[in-house]
């Protein structure tokens, strides 16, 4: 109790002087703790050096908020000589920006609106960024996704979800806030995505940098080559080689296609538009606003404007084919020219998808026999696409040459054709009227670029509503043709007639087919075997006259021999009978010279022959029956008597001889 009693005491001044300590050491601010996701950002309360002369941060160890920040652990300073003001990590999330603001720094030039950020200095070295000249303001340099350790006394970041600064005071944070109204706006905490599928591209503004050119509208195109690290912006994402390839302020004529980037919207803006899409089947003509001035290249025959080089200011002599293009169209105007054939309709009311004729109407027309009709016309084109430049540069576009030129050009000759015909003949000449149109006016269409490919005409009608005189007219035609319809009808129905009959008479012979066949293939067999036996016949013939000629050939030889044989027994015998006649002759004559003369002997040669004959016959000398008579002139007998006379002619004399030279007569 003693010892108790005598160190109580003490321990109680220990713990008053323990106490004590740590109080200093906390209110003189001696030991200080960082915690490793914090930054501490220093401020010197009082130096021997005294206070900055300039500025907010203090670089040579015044008093003030010093350039370098304090990272996670236990650090030990001098007492009452700093304030530390602990701050999280400058955190920017993936996919999106971060936007700096230097509270110190030189000041921006007149030219300026960003603040230049020397090349390879980090926000995160304060001391390096101010001793290398950097500027205060809102910085052209962001900050991408990550985790940053910034001295937050002399850099604010302004994101999307808050705003990383040490509070100084309220004009600062009205300041702050417009800044992060103007980037909301722009859209500026987010990259800026270009999709494929949305067919777009970015037109870029910058705000920062020297102005355009006098005369310029649209800044040219800088700092594309990759090639050289000190130029290439990477498309605008690095303003500070932008501006060091010579980009100026303004709209520009390089646009963003698909892809993300991250650009700076308080250095540059992006506008989206639509690419420029040429459909198959036209061309577009382009007329540059920007680019160097070009040389003509339409040649000295037109006169109606020049064409230059693709890429020159002016109207491009080089369309653009189907595709897609990324064109500025601030830059340029692209007007769509169709190549295929369109169509031009003079009708009220009455359009096509090309709306180049929404403000035609009918032709009003005057006829040779004072009728006021209007009539509906209808015109083919085509523009060739080589030629598409010269029509836009001589008419600014194609609706305009349909309105200024081809609208007055086509009333004005249909008007005039209108005069030379009555009302009935623009009806019924209709063909002709299209026909003559197409081949006249190709000509007149030529001398604008264009090619008329066919004219066509509608009816005619009333110009005033209620008018019923061409309806008249119409049905008078109407009238004649069914008169002419009715004749054709008649000759058709004579015409069905014959046909009907032809078809009863086919329908008969149809039915007797199978005789008629029948009897034709009999016929046929028939003519068959007559040219068969014809032809045998002929061959037999042949062959008969061919025998003929030889048995004729081998009776001639036969009787040209047996002639000449019968000839030479005829010789030989005539020969012979003549030496027998001959002899005879002599033996008679000796006959007839023994016999007392030549009567003698032919009576007796007559008797020699008589009595012959009756023995032969077996005829008896004296026949059985006899019957006699004489004639009126006392002759009777036969040859018996005649015989008898004969003989007894030698006793008769000259009467007997004359009895027999009677019997001989009878």
């Amino acid at each position: 109790m003693s010892w108790l009693t005598a160190t109580g005491p003490l321990v109680g001044s220990a713990l008053l002087v323990v106490l004590g300590a740590t109080v200093f050491v906390f209110v003189s601010g001696m030991i200080r703790y960082v915690g490793n996701n914090r930054v501490a950002i220093v401020e010197k309360l009082w130096s021997g050096k005294g206070s900055i002369k300039g500025g907010l941060i203090a670089l040579n160890g015044e008093a003030g908020y010093q350039p370098d920040v304090l990272r996670g652990g236990v650090h030990f300073f001098f007492p009452f000589q700093y304030r530390l003001h602990v701050q999280p990590l400058v955190t920017i999330p993936q996919g999106r920006i971060g936007y700096v603001f230097a509270r110190d720094g030189r000041v921006l030039n007149a030219d300026q609106t960003l603040a230049d950020n020397p090349e390879g200095v980090d926000f995160q070295d304060t001391r390096g960024f101010l001793a290398a000249g950097g500027q205060k303001g809102p910085q052209r340099k962001i900050l991408r996704e990550g985790a940053y350790a910034l001295n937050l006394a002399q850099f604010v970041v302004v994101t999307r979800d808050r705003t990383f600064a040490l509070s100084l005071d309220r004009e600062e944070v009205a300041l702050l806030a417009q800044m992060t109204e103007v980037i909301e706006e722009r859209g500026g905490f987010e990259p800026v995505v270009i999709k494929d599928a949305e067919d777009e591209i970015g037109v870029v503004t910058v705000h920062d940098g020297p102005g355009l050119a006098a005369g310029e509208i649209i800044a040219p195109t800088v700092g594309q080559d990759p090639a050289d690290e000190g130029t290439f912006h990477n498309s605008f994402q690095d303003p500070r080689k932008f501006l060091a390839a010579g980009g100026r302020k303004g709209r520009q004529l390089q646009v963003l296609v698909e892809g993300t980037y991250y650009i700076n919207r308080l250095f540059a803006t992006v506008e989206l538009i639509a690419k420029t899409v040429v459909e198959v089947g036209q061309v577009g003509v382009v007329v540059s606003y920007t680019g160097p001035d070009g040389v003509d290249t339409s040649g000295e025959s037109y006169r109606h404007g020049e064409l230059v080089d693709n890429g020159q200011r002016g109207v491009w002599n080089e369309p653009l084919l189907p595709g897609k293009y990324a064109f500025n169209t601030y830059a340029g105007r692209v007007t769509m020219v169709p190549t295929t054939n369109f169509i031009l309709k003079w009708e009220h009311g009455v359009s096509g998808s090309h709306h180049f004729d929404e403000n035609l109407a009918e032709v009003s027309l005057i006829t040779k026999d004072a009728f006021e009709p209007t009539l509906p016309v209808s015109v083919v084109v085509h523009i060739d696409y080589r030629k598409a430049p010269l029509v836009i540069q001589r008419f600014g576009d194609v609706k305009k040459l349909v309105e200024q030129t081809l609208d007055p050009m086509v009333s004005a000759y249909f008007k005039n054709i209108g005069q030379t015909r009555t009302l009935i003949e623009l009806l019924q000449d209709r063909s002709a009227i299209q026909n003559q149109s197409s081949e006249e006016m190709k000509t007149r269409f030529g001398a604008y670029n264009l090619e008329l490919q066919e004219v066509l005409i509608g009816t005619p009608r009333p110009n005033v509503a209620g008018d019923d005189q061409i309806e008249r007219i119409l049905t008078q035609l109407r009238q004649r043709q069914i008169a002419d319809e009715q004749v054709g009808t008649y000759e058709r129905q004579k015409l069905a007639a014959q046909k009907e009959r032809e078809l009863r008479e086919a329908e008969a012979r149809a039915k007797q087919q199978s005789a008629i066949t029948e009897s034709e293939l009999s016929i046929q067999v028939q003519q068959n075997a007559g040219k068969a036996n014809l032809a045998r016949s002929e061959q037999e013939a042949d062959q008969t006259r061919t025998l003929a000629k030889a048995e004729a050939d081998r009776m001639r030889l036969l009787g040209e021999g047996e002639a000449k044989k019968v000839v030479a027994l005829a010789a030989a015998e005539a020969e012979r009978t003549t030496k027998v006649g001959l002899a005879q002759a002599e033996a008679i004559k000796s006959q007839v010279d023994a016999s007392g003369g030549a009567r003698y002997q032919l009576a007796r040669q007559v008797a020699e022959r008589f009595a012959q004959a009756l023995e032969t016959s077996g005829v008896d000398v004296v026949p059985k029956v006899q019957i006699s008579g004489a004639g009126a002139d006392g002759a009777g007998g036969g040859v018996m008597q005649a015989l008898l006379t004969l003989l007894m002619s030698d006793r008769l004399g000259l009467a007997v001889e004359g009895e027999v030279r009677q019997e001989e007569e009878a």
